[in-house]
C-alpha cells in the first residue's frame, strides 16, 4: 500500500547509496503463444518511479529462463541495468533451493557491489546451504506425525511449526510427513485419525473449542508410549491431562476453558493462589510484563531431565506469547505422580517445561521453539522429537508403555 511504499522512498532518500531497491515482479509465460510477457513488469516499474523509487535490482518470477533478449528488453524500459535483471525461477525442489539459484544468477555479487563492498567481502561459500538441500532432497528415513489443532485445514496457520518439524528431521536425513487432525473430530474419543502415526504434537491455541479433542490426543500418547511435543497451549493441555487421569483430579481444567473448575490447574497469573490462600498478585510494572508473557524470556534446566539433555546447557532463551499460565499450587502432586517440572524462569516462579521420564518421550513447553528454529541448525526440542518418533517407528522404544 502507499504508506509503506512512501516509507521505503523516504529510507531511500535518507541512506542514499546505503539503500538498494529490490522488486520482485511476476513475468508470465504464456504457453499457449510459447511466449514470455514483459508488460507487466514494465508497468510495475513504471509505477514505482511514479512515486520516487528506481528498482535497482529486478528479481523476475518465472517459469523459464529469460533470454538474453528478454532481459536486454526489460533492461531498456525500466532504467535498470541488465546484469541486474535476475531471473527467479521456480524451485527445483523446495523454497530452500532459492538461495542457492540467485547465488548461480549472481544476486550476491550485484548486492556486494552495489554497496561497495568488493574489498571486504570474500566469495560466497553455501556449502552448509547446499548441504541442508542435499539432507532435505536425500532422505533416508520417512515418519509421520499427527498434529492436531483446530486450524489445521489452514496451512499457513502454522507454517513456522511445520517448517521447524521439517528441520528437526534434517541431522538424521528423516522426511517427516505431518497429518493434519482436527481436534474437533476427536472430543468424542474416537482415535482413528491417530492410527499410524509415530508421534503426536499439539501446538499452540486458545479457547474452548477443539480443547478436549486435544487432551484426548495427548492421553493416547502418553498410554500408548507415543513421542508427544506440546507447545503452549499443547502444554497446559497436557497439565489437564495429567491432572485429571494420573494424578485423580477430576474436573481439573484450565480456567481460559472453565473458569468455575474445582482444580484450575492452568489460570492467569492472577487467578492463582499460594499455599497460604492468597491471590497471587501482578502488575503491569512487573518484571512478567503484566498479564501477558511476551518475548525471549531465559529459563533455567533441571540437570539430568530429557530437556537438559536435549539442550545440552543450563540455561535457554526462547520466546513466549501467552497470558495464562501452569498454576504453582499444583507442582507438588504433579511432581509426587511422576511428572517433572523441568524448566521453569530464573525466578523458579514459573513453570516453562514439563515432562514424563517414565515415557519414552513426552515433553511441552510454555513457549514457542518453532520461532528459533533454523534450516542448518533445526531446534533442539524438534531433533529429539522426531528422532524419537523414527525410534518408536523401529519398534526402539518400547511399545505399550504401562499406564501412570
Amino acid at each position: 500500500s502507499l504508506p509503506f511504499l512512501e516509507a521505503i522512498r523516504q529510507l531511500g532518500v535518507e541512506y542514499g547509496r546505503n539503500a538498494m531497491f529490490m522488486h520482485l515482479t511476476l513475468v508470465p509465460f504464456l504457453r499457449a503463444a510459447n511466449e514470455i510477457k514483459t508488460k507487466p513488469t514494465q508497468h510495475s516499474v513504471k509505477e514505482l518511479r511514479s512515486i520516487g523509487i528506481q528498482p535497482d535490482i529486478l528479481l523476475c518470477r518465472s517459469e523459464i529462463e529469460l533470454s538474453e533478449s528478454e532481459r536486454a528488453k526489460i533492461a531498456l524500459f525500466t532504467n535498470v541495468p541488465e546484469r541486474a535483471v535476475i531471473t527467479a525461477l521456480d524451485a527445483r525442489n523446495s523454497i530452500y533451493d532459492i538461495p542457492t539459484m540467485l547465488h548461480e544468477e549472481g544476486l550476491d555479487d550485484i548486492v556486494i557491489e552495489g554497496f561497495g563492498l568488493q574489498d571486504r567481502a570474500g566469495p560466497a561459500n553455501l556449502d552448509d546451504w547446499k548441504e541442508v538441500v542435499d539432507r532435505m532432497i536425500h532422505t533416508r528415513h520417512e515418519v509421520t506425525v499427527g498434529v492436531v489443532g483446530k486450524y489445521v485445514e489452514h496451512h499457513d496457520a502454522y507454517k513456522s511449526l511445520t517448517e521447524a518439524i521439517a528441520h528437526g528431521g534434517l541431522r538424521q536425513r528423516i522426511k517427516v510427513n505431518i497429518r493434519r487432525i482436527e481436534s474437533d473430530d476427536l472430543a468424542d474419543n474416537d482415535l482413528s485419525t491417530l492410527e499410524g502415526v509415530d508421534a503426536i504434537l499439539v501446538p499452540g491455541g486458545f479457547g474452548e473449542r477443539g480443547f478436549e479433542g486435544k487432551v484426548n490426543a495427548i492421553r493416547h500418547a502418553r498410554e500408548n508410549g507415543i513421542p508427544y511435543l506440546g507447545i503452549c497451549y499443547g502444554m497446559q493441555a497436557a497439565a489437564v491431562e495429567f491432572a485429571r487421569n494420573v494424578c485423580g483430579l477430576e474436573g481439573a481444567n484450565t480456567t481460559e476453558v472453565d473458569p468455575e473448575t474445582p482444580h484450575g490447574v492452568i489460570g492467569l497469573i492472577t487467578e492463582w493462589l499460594d499455599s497460604s490462600g492468597s491471590v497471587e498478585q501482578r502488575s503491569e510494572e512487573s518484571d512478567l510484563g503484566g498479564t501477558m508473557r511476551l518475548g525471549g524470556q531465559d529459563c533455567r534446566l533441571r540437570e539430568g531431565s530429557l530437556a537438559r539433555e536435549l539442550y545440552g546447557r543450563e540455561i535457554i532463551t526462547e520466546r513466549h506469547r501467552h497470558r495464562y499460565e501452569f498454576n504453582n499450587r499444583y507442582r507438588d502432586v504433579f511432581q509426587k505422580h511422576g511428572m517433572v517440572l523441568s524448566g521453569l524462569s530464573m525466578d523458579e516462579m514459573l513453570v516453562e517445561i514439563i515432562e514424563i521420564p517414565e515415557h519414552p518421550w513426552f515433553l511441552a513447553c510454555q513457549f514457542h521453539p518453532e520461532f528459533t528454529s533454523s534450516p542448518r541448525d533445526g531446534h533442539p526440542l524438534f531433533m529429539g522429537f522426531i528422532e524419537a518418533a523414527l525410534r518408536e517407528q523401529q519398534d526402539e522404544l518400547p511399545a505399550g508403555v504401562a499406564q501412570l
